[in-house]
């Protein structure tokens, strides 16, 4: 139990009710993410359709999230095609469950209004600069990612529906008292316990494999032995990264970029203002305000009408008074308002999309714009990016051209784009390296234009502003390797299978001897169980704490046996001779316990939710995607 409280605290389900899903695709193809196409879909749920084009840019997009969090890790376990197979498969299961919980709460009636989509998207980190929501940024961003403001605003918008969705079900969680006292009992017990290591090493060391069965377990077992589909891969990539690093650009550059500008280097005008607002559309609405107008026009003082009048109750509280705001922040007609009154002014009547306001000028701040000094290294950084971009693309273009052009060799297209042709030795598609092993590059490297008829692939985009042009020199189809080419490996894996086995059954031998109360079978080989030591549920070995709190509470003095593994694979046998319980007062449910309670029980619950969402949907998965089947 305590166990599954730590996962569930920091599970991918706990994340998703905490966070923005979508941010994770922002800027790593979004685009195409939300586009779509008319291509073979990868799944369907009730009738809508994933394409598969949504979905390879998912799986890439969360395959470079990973890459960057794990590094190394992650390629080795990506040179597991069983690995990768479940990853692919996992990346779409989350798309079909995030489309299942859009149609849901799309059926519940939720909705999210344009207000709040502009108010995230105006907080988000990515568009700000200097800590204020920076317009030129956001419409950079959204280029690079191939999306209109329209678009993002969209995905934006069905992303809250999510989360709006999944918040209510989290909200309907808590925990009582006796719940966390008797889990905190539970997370404080220790035991007594001894143990036995049964080395399989040892056994694997006193095992002879023959060369019959060698042959026989090879022939038995021949896709333990395939060489997959290889080819020998040549390639020219280029990245607006690298070209960042070989551009200079001087001060007189950065100067004459300030002043074209400055705009962008400062605060831009404020406006500090109260309001009295009136909810409703209505004429009854209009009218209510329009005396209040009245009323302010006779001498009412605003603030004290604001507090008793206005249904912005949070801000009538304060008589009226909003934050400094500038253009961009505010509904649209309140801020053309706002900015065209005078200090100390108080507008006519305004309809908003909120209803109908009264605004009251108290202040105004001037723009400020900073130094030269104090952006410099900011300007150059800047227009660094932006002549790399422009580099970028004057390079794209002529790569596409002459490999298009000369498409049986990638020497003139290297040469016109000042690149270098890397090669590598003979790969497959699991353990390609690097960029190799992007999934549109894999499927142009194995199609049958590059492979077979030896040509050049179209330019190929694996992220914003990195492409790839690959080439095949060489070939060979997948084959099972001879018997003699790894004969030396079949019979260690035929020694180390017969020594498990034989560990595995002398372990069995032992705990049945055990559990029948009897030690002689020790005695005979020699074995004996270690001291006796006090563990906790959070043992520095896991794998022995967590088979030791299994086990039954000892009865009457006699031990209760139980088996695991260490990490080193070696059996290991567990005799747990005394529970220890811990002394523990009532516990508040306003601790970290409760909150982490509190997690597990939403996260089961938005996995009930979705078990039942599938259960009574159509959902179906694409043969385009092997994972799906």
């Amino acid at each position: 139990m305590m166990e599954r409280m730590r996962e569930g605290a920091n599970s991918i389900w706990v994340k998703i009710i905490l966070g923005l899903i979508i941010l994770s695709f922002v800027f790593a193809g979004v685009g195409s993410y939300l586009a779509g196409s008319g291509n073979q879909f990868a799944a369907k749920v009730d009738g809508q359709e994933i394409s598969q084009r949504e979905f390879e840019t998912a799986y890439q997009n969360e395959r470079n999230r990973m890459q960057s969090q794990l590094g190394d890790y992650f390629s080795t376990l990506m040179g597991d095609p069983a690995y990768v197979q479940q990853f692919r498969r996992n990346v779409l299961d989350r798309m079909v469950n995030d489309l299942l919980i859009q149609q849901r709460a799309e059926e519940l009636g939720m909705r999210i209004s344009d207000a709040q989509v502009r108010q995230t998207i105006l907080s988000m980190p990515e568009f700000q600069r200097d800590g204020a929501f920076d317009n030129e940024q956001y419409n950079m961003l959204l280029r690079r990612a191939g999306m209109t403001p329209d678009m993002f605003a969209e995905s934006m918008r069905t992303d809250l529906l999510r989360q709006q969705f999944l918040i209510a079900i989290q909200g309907s969680d808590f925990a009582l008292s006796n719940e966390l006292t008797a889990l905190t009992k539970l997370e404080q017990q220790q035991r007594d316990i001894r143990t036995l290591t049964l080395n399989v090493a040892e056994f694997t060391k006193n095992v002879d494999v023959s060369d019959d069965e060698a042959k026989a377990f090879y022939e038995q077992n021949p896709q333990m032995y395939m060489r997959p589909d290889q080819v020998k891969a040549a390639y020219i990539e280029l990245s607006g990264d690298n070209l960042k690093n070989t551009l200079t650009v001087s001060d007189e550059d950065a100067k004459a970029y300030y002043e074209e500008h400055k705009s962008k280097f400062g605060t831009a005008e404020q406006r500090l203002a109260r309001h009295i607002l009136v909810q409703g559309k209505g004429s009854e609405a209009k009218a209510k305000a329009e005396q209040l107008l009245a009323q302010l026009k006779s001498g009412a003082d605003f603030t004290e009408l604001a507090k008793t009048s206005s249904d912005d109750t949070f801000s009538g509280q304060e008589g009226g008074k909003l934050d400094w705001f500038e253009r961009g922040v505010m509904d649209p007609a309140f801020e053309e308002a706002a900015f065209a009154l005078q200090k100390g002014d108080i507008s006519d009547v305004v309809e908003s999309d909120f209803g109908y306001h009264i605004i009251k000028l108290d202040d105004i701040k001037a723009p400020q714009v900073k130094a030269f000094a104090d952006v410099r290294d900011e300007i150059l950084a800047e227009v660094r990016e932006q002549r790399a971009a422009e580099a970028f693309y004057d390079l794209q273009t002529a790569l596409a051209e002459k490999a298009f052009e000369m498409p049986d060799s990638l020497e003139d297209a290297a040469e016109a784009v000042n690149a270098k042709v890397q090669t590598t030795d003979f790969i497959s598609q699991s353990d390609a390296p690097g960029v190799l092993a992007n999934p549109a590059v894999l499927q142009a490297l194995f199609s049958p234009e590059v492979r077979e008829d030896g040509l050049n692939s179209d330019v190929i985009e694996v992220g914003p502003e990195h492409i790839v042009v690959v080439r095949v020199n060489d070939s060979r189809d997948e084959m099972v390797l001879p018997f003699e080419d790894v004969s030396e490996k079949v019979k260690q894996q035929l020694a180390v299978q017969k020594g498990e086995e034989q560990a595995q059954a002398k372990a069995d031998a032992l705990l049945a001897s055990l559990r029948d109360g009897k030690t002689e079978m020790l005695a005979e080989d020699g074995l004996a169980f270690s001291a006796s030591k006090t563990i906790s549920r959070m043992g520095e070995d896991r794998m022995i704490a967590q088979e030791a709190f299994a086990l039954a509470k000892p009865q009457d003095g006699k031990s209760v046996y139980g088996v695991t593994r260490d990490a080193e694979g070696n059996i290991l046998l567990i005799a747990l001779d005394k529970v220890i319980e811990a002394d523990v007062s009532s516990v508040a449910t306003d601790n970290q316990l409760a909150t982490q309670l509190e997690q597990m029980l939403a996260q089961q619950d938005v996995m009930a939710t979705l078990q039942v969402l599938r259960d009574t949907s159509e959902v179906s998965y694409s043969a385009v995607d092997s994972t799906a089947n």
